[in-house]
């Protein structure tokens, strides 16, 4: 059924201060700038990059081994069989329930394309990429703006109940919140699609709240990357898991071969038990890089650590964000600006976790910056 962009829509959405705000949706040609900003753009030679949540500089060598072995083969066109049975494998699914799309981007304007959803909702802040894609398609968008009061927490309250399409981040980027399986699984309704980006699950050890699994759910479409853990922002690979009818849908929108052959084996190899178990290792060594910066930023003096923290990224917010981010990068440091996602403003920053030693010569820069901006 087509979406109505003629009506008006109305909501009332918290900003961070937890006044009221009420936002007309009827306009699909809102100012995107902030929707299509992403951390790459923090980038400059000469500055450690604490901006991207890509967690590898380069993928492993079995790994880039496997792709090399790609490069006899490029005559023939790709055969996604072979990636998408692996995946489906590694997350207990068949077949049908796999669609392998060129990285997560893809999957989300697929969805866009593809449905036509009366009232879709965003959960914010998160990766902006799925609002852009639907405002891009023509829909309307409601957001929902979690605040930082409660730690950016969801309560299933606060989706409405005529939402017939709800897009959530888990772990969200960038609050580095964890949401309960149990409690995302309950927004599933009749006639609802509930799309759940887990592009950083894997991030998390043992994916506990990960609904990977979940084919019982109705309308439950889950998003994974392999992007992030692998450094394979470059080869653009992921995939959709949910109902088969709901997959064909989606399929039917794209074009054909589009995902490459280095791109499908990647796909396999990095779903074989080697590979799920090295993530998970990474994983888990990466929960005690994560303390380490935690323990570093909770001693500077005017930072203050928002949101969760239970991804490969810290959300802080400090006074004078603008200043405290170019003072960074004139000491070789690129953060992530808060700004560009809906609900936060320009105090906050995004923190990609990174090596220990990383982080030491990172928090000295810190609170360098930070001495100046409060004296």
């Amino acid at each position: 059924m087509a979406a109505d962009t003629n009506a008006a829509d109305t909501n009332n959405t918290k900003d961070t201060n937890n006044t009221k705000d009420t936002n007309n949706t009827k306009d699909t040609n809102v100012d995107d700038t902030g929707l299509t900003y992403h951390g790459d753009a923090e980038l400059a030679p000469g500055l450690v990059d604490l901006a991207v949540n890509v967690r590898r500089p380069e993928p492993p060598q079995w790994l880039r081994d496997e792709l090399a072995r790609t490069l006899t083969s490029l005559a023939a066109y790709p055969d996604p069989a072979p990636a998408t049975h692996a995946v489906a494998a590694r997350h207990g699914r068949r077949d049908d329930e796999v669609l392998l799309t060129a990285g997560a981007a893809e999957a989300f304007v697929l969805i866009a394309r593809v449905l036509r959803p009366k009232c879709a909702v965003v959960v914010h802040p998160q990766f902006t990429e799925p609002e852009a894609a639907l405002r891009y398609a023509g829909h309307p968008v409601r957001r929902v703006l979690l605040s930082p009061a409660d730690g950016f927490r969801l309560a299933s309250a606060s989706i409405p109940t005529e939402a017939d399409l709800v897009i959530v981040g888990n772990p969200t980027n960038p609050t580095s919140v964890l949401h309960p399986a149990a409690l995302l699984a309950d927004l599933a309704r009749p006639g609802r699609v509930l799309v759940v980006d887990e592009a950083f699950m894997d991030a998390v050890p043992g994916e506990p709240e990960s609904l990977a699994g979940a084919s019982q759910v109705p309308g439950l479409l889950v998003v994974r990357s392999l992007t992030k853990t692998w450094g394979l922002a470059g080869l653009r690979i992921g995939y959709l898991l949910g109902d088969p009818g709901l997959l064909d849908r989606l399929r039917r929108a794209q074009p054909l071969w589009a995902v490459s052959t280095p791109a499908l084996a990647a796909a396999r190899a990095c779903s074989s038990p080697r590979a799920v178990a090295e993530a998970e290792a990474l994983a888990r060594a990466s929960v005690e890089d994560r303390a380490h910066l935690i323990r570093l930023l909770r001693a500077i003096g005017g930072v203050e650590l928002t949101g969760g923290n239970d991804g490969p990224f810290l959300l802080i917010r400090v006074v004078d964000g603008l200043a405290v981010r170019d003072g960074l990068r004139r000491r070789g440091f690129a953060v992530r600006r808060g700004d560009t996602f809906p609900g936060l403003g320009p105090d906050w920053l995004r923190i990609a976790v990174r090596a220990a030693a990383t982080s030491d010569a990172f928090a000295d820069s810190l609170r360098e910056v930070m001495s100046g901006v409060l004296t």
